[in-house]
């Protein structure tokens, strides 16, 4: 993975953080004890950026694309799925 990318990811990616340095994971709370105001909030916006990822991924699988398995040429994956996704960003009026 290229180091300046940020890596959001939720509780099943704990170990992440060894092999990428800019990951994000929410914090777990500790066996018989409580999640600090401080990693709650933490935990909070990390969910906040992730949602927003999420729906996307949601709205491409749509197009069945990322759904299933890809039975088609291969070079042409990549001109299909950035098609679909311009076509996405054409909806929401990014492009």
């Amino acid at each position: 993975m290229h180091e300046s990318l940020e890596l959001l990811a939720d509780s099943g990616y704990q170990g992440l953080s060894k092999l990428h340095a800019k990951s994000q994971t929410p914090h777990k709370k500790p066996r018989k004890g409580e999640l600090s105001g401080e990693q709650k909030q933490s935990n909070r916006e990390l969910a906040r950026r992730r949602v927003v990822v999420e729906h996307v991924i949601r709205s491409l699988k749509i197009f069945r694309i990322l759904a299933e398995r890809y039975r088609n040429r291969r070079r042409r994956f990549s001109l299909r799925f950035n098609l679909i996704a311009g076509l996405y960003n054409y909806e929401l009026g990014l492009g």
